[in-house]
């Protein structure tokens, strides 16, 4: 399972010596949340913060784009050196046109959903996307409790992505530490965005390393 320690949990004063930092750790991306004060009830960063923190890290970052209008911004965190672009099938915005503005971007798109979304929402995307975003807290803000209930998503999503004969990453996000990692792990996510439970562990490199064993 890879890693993809969560921003929202870095020290905002020094964003990029924190990415690094995990980095060092060996995380495997960075999971870089966008919230526009529309489709969730927070705002947190733009394009222009993400470009001068590329720079800090080689990794991939993932960007997650919770913002009502992604097609109109996809090509400006793409310029920023975003890796992987997710965006909500509960946008307003054209799925289908979405995914290939993003790919046309030369980034890798992918789909998230919420918890009251059901995983078919995503399988008419399944051969053009990289990677599904299965959301186990109602997305907005950290800290939230682990949704145990959104795992049986995993096995459907994968069982109808070998149904339509294509390769599909799952990844999950919200609540995940060392209690509930290993439940995501068994369900069969394979990158799992973990926030406080790395940027605040006393040794993020062990806690990186046990996630990733897991």
């Amino acid at each position: 399972m890879k890693v993809a320690p969560s921003i929202l949990a870095s020290d905002f004063s020094k964003m990029g010596e924190e990415i690094r930092r995990m980095e060092l750790c060996g995380a495997d991306w960075i999971h870089i949340d966008i919230m526009d004060g529309h489709f969730v009830p927070n705002i947190t960063f733009g394009p222009d913060i993400i470009k001068p923190l590329r720079k800090y890290a080689s990794i991939p970052y993932d960007v997650h784009l919770m913002i009502d209008h992604p097609l109109e911004y996809a090509p400006r965190f793409a310029e920023a050196g975003a890796d992987i672009i997710t965006f909500h099938v509960e946008a307003k915005d054209d799925i289908k046109e979405t995914i290939e503005k993003i790919r046309s971007l030369g980034v890798k798109p992918g789909l998230v959903i919420k918890p009251k979304t059901p995983a078919e929402a995503v399988f008419p995307y399944l051969k053009d996307i990289y990677m599904v975003l299965i959301m186990t807290v109602e997305p907005g803000f950290g800290g939230q409790s682990f949704m145990e209930d959104m795992m049986p998503k995993v096995k459907l999503i994968k069982d109808e992505a070998k149904r339509q004969n294509t390769d599909i990453i799952i990844e999950a996000d919200g609540g995940i530490n060392f209690e509930t990692a290993p439940i995501a792990a068994k369900a069969g996510i394979d990158v799992a965005v973990s926030g406080t439970g790395v940027f605040k562990a006393e040794d993020p490199k062990k806690a990186i390393v046990a996630l990733r064993d897991l």
